[in-house]
C-alpha cells in the first residue's frame, strides 16, 4: 500500500502535462478541452492500475503519460472508416461496406453533398414537393410496379410494413422461413418490435398451400414470404408458389408480402443472380407488397425499397413510422443514380461495380494475377512461396448462398509461419488489404479488386512483407 501511495502522489498534475512537448504539439491538432479530456483519462486509467497493483511508480513520469495520450489522439483523428481493398473473393462483403457504388453514383453524392440541393423543392413551381417522387418513378419503370417507396434498410421497410399492415394483428408465416438476417438480428424480433403477431405454419422444411389456408382467421392481417437468401434448404421440401399465395390472399381479403432480400432484376446479368427469384416474377405473381435491399444485387447504396400495388404503398407512405425510416439526401442521390444505370440497360450495368467486377473473364482475372505473382516473387524476401491458384467467388452478403464465381487467387505463404502477422500488417497498410487464411498461407482473391487497386498491390504486399520479417 505504501508503494501504491507512493506511485499517486508521484502523478503529475493536468497543468504539468500539457507543457511536456508531444501534448504541446498535440494542442495544434485538437482543442484544448479536447487534450485536457484525454489528459484526465489516462490518469484516471493510471491510477486504477496502481490501486489494482499492475502499474508503479516508473509509469508516472510525465515524459511517458505525455506519449501516452498523444498515442491516443492520434488514433482519436484517424479516420474510423478507411478504405479497403477487398481481397477476400466475397463481392458484397457486408463487413467491408456491400456492393461499391457507380461512379455516377459518387458524382451524384459529391454533387449533393456540396451544398444545397432541390431535396423537396419543385423548381419548376417553387412549391414543396416531396423528396421520393423521382425516385418513385425510376423504381416503377425499372421494376413496373405501380407504386415504391425507399427507407434506410430493409429491416426498416420490413418493420414498416408490419407496423402499418399488421400491428395488434396476425401474421403468417412457414416455420422455415424465420431466418436470421446477420448481427443477431431475428426476423420474428423485428415482428414483436412492430406490434405484429406471429403465427407459425408448416415445418422448417414442408409447408403446404393448406398449412397457410387453415391458420388464416379474423386476427390475420398478411401472409409473410421469405426469401431464405443467406441459405439453402434442399431435399425433402416443399412450398406453394408465390402465385398461389397471392392467390390465397386475395381470396381470403388478407395482404400477401414478400421479403426478397437480394434484390434481383431482370435486368441483372443470369452469370450473378442465376436462380435468385426477379422483382418482376414477384409483381407478377400478385404481391400486394415486397422489400428488398439496395446495396446487395442492386449493386447501390444501402436502403430498403418496397415496391407494390398504389393503395398499399399509399398506406405506408401515411404511416408515421415512414417519417422516422425515411432517406436522407445522400443515400436518395446515389439510389437514383443506380437506378439510372439499371434504366441504361448493360451498358449502365457494366458501369455498376458489383456486376463489373462478377462478368470479368477468368482469364483476364489468370492473367493478371500472373503477371503480379511474377514482380511478386522477384523482390519478396528470401523463403516466401507465391503461387497463383484456382479460387472460387462468391456473391455475399446474404445473398445466393451455395452459388460461386470462378476466379483466382494468390497464395502467400511467408517463411517459419507467422501468416497471421503477415495478415495484421496487411490490414493496417495504407489502404488497408483483406484476404482471408487458409491454414499457414494467405489467399488474396483478385475477383474483387477495381481496376485501380492492381496497382497498388505490389508495395502493399512487400511492404507488409517486411514488416513481417522485421517483427517475426
Amino acid at each position: 500500500m505504501d508503494d501504491a501511495r507512493e506511485a499517486l502522489a508521484r502523478i503529475p498534475a493536468v497543468d504539468r502535462l500539457l507543457r511536456e512537448p508531444p501534448l504541446v504539439r498535440l494542442r495544434e491538432a485538437l482543442a484544448h478541452e479536447v487534450v485536457v479530456a484525454l489528459i484526465r483519462d489516462a490518469l484516471a486509467d493510471l491510477r486504477r492500475r496502481i490501486l489494482a497493483g499492475s502499474s508503479g511508480a516508473e509509469e508516472t513520469a510525465p515524459g511517458a503519460i505525455a506519449e501516452a495520450v498523444a498515442a491516443e489522439a492520434r488514433a482519436l483523428l484517424e479516420p474510423g472508416l478507411r478504405r479497403v481493398i477487398n481481397a477476400t473473393g466475397i463481392l458484397i462483403h457486408t463487413n467491408l461496406g456491400r456492393a461499391p457504388l457507380s461512379a455516377s453514383a459518387q458524382a451524384a453524392i459529391a454533387r449533393v453533398a456540396a451544398g444545397y440541393s432541390s431535396l423537396e423543392i419543385d423548381l419548376q413551381s417553387g412549391e414543396r414537393a416531396s423528396r421520393l417522387d423521382r425516385l418513385r418513378g425510376l423504381l416503377r419503370r425499372a421494376a413496373g410496379a405501380e407504386d415504391a417507396l425507399a427507407v434506410h434498410n430493409n429491416a426498416a421497410a420490413v418493420f414498416l410494413i408490419l407496423q402499418a399492415c399488421a400491428a395488434g394483428r396476425e401474421v403468417i408465416v412457414s416455420r422455415g422461413e424465420l431466418v436470421e438476417i446477420g448481427g443477431s438480428f431475428r426476423l420474428p424480433d423485428i415482428m414483436e418490435a412492430s406490434g405484429a403477431r406471429l403465427r407459425e405454419v408448416g415445418t422448417t422444411n414442408r409447408t403446404r398451400l393448406d398449412d397457410y389456408a387453415r391458420a388464416i382467421g379474423e386476427r390475420t392481417a398478411l401472409l409473410l414470404r421469405v426469401h431464405p437468401s443467406n441459405f439453402v434448404l434442399s431435399g425433402y421440401t416443399e412450398k406453394p408458389s408465390l402465385a398461389e399465395l397471392a392467390a390465397l390472399a386475395r381470396e381470403r381479403g388478407v395482404l400477401c408480402v414478400e421479403d426478397l432480400g437480394g434484390g434481383a432484376l431482370e435486368q441483372h446479368p443470369a452469370c450473378l443472380v442465376r436462380d435468385e427469384p426477379r422483382v418482376q416474377e414477384a409483381l407478377r405473381a400478385g404481391v400486394d407488397l415486397l422489400c428488398f435491399s439496395g446495396d446487395k444485387l442492386l449493386g447501390g447504396p444501402q436502403a430498403g425499397i418496397i415496391l407494390g400495388r398504389r393503395e398499399s404503398i399509399a398506406r405506408l407512405r401515411a404511416h408515421p413510422v415512414a417519417r422516422i425510416v425515411r432517406l436522407e439526401k445522400i443515400l436518395l442521390a446515389a439510389l437514383e443514380a443506380t437506378l439510372l444505370e439499371v434504366l441504361r440497360g448493360e451498358e449502365g450495368l457494366r458501369r455498376i461495380p458489383l456486376y463489373r467486377l462478377a462478368l470479368r473473364p477468368v482469364a483476364e482475372l489468370r492473367a493478371e494475377g500472373e503477371a503480379l505473382r511474377a514482380r511478386l516473387a522477384a523482390a519478396a524476401p528470401a523463403g516466401w512461396r507465391i503461387e497463383l491458384r484456382e479460387t472460387r467467388a462468391a456473391a455475399g452478403g446474404g445473398s445466393l448462398p451455395g452459388e460461386s464465381l470462378p476466379s483466382a487467387g494468390l497464395a502467400l505463404r511467408p517463411p517459419a509461419g507467422g501468416v497471421e502477422a503477415f495478415a495484421r500488417a496487411l490490414r493496417l497498410g495504407e489502404p488497408a488489404l483483406v484476404g482471408r487464411i487458409e491454414k499457414d498461407e494467405l489467399i488474396l482473391d483478385l475477383r474483387a479488386l477495381n481496376e485501380d487497386e492492381w496497382a497498388l498491390l505490389p508495395e502493399l504486399l512487400l511492404a507488409g512483407m517486411r514488416t513481417r520479417e522485421e517483427r517475426g
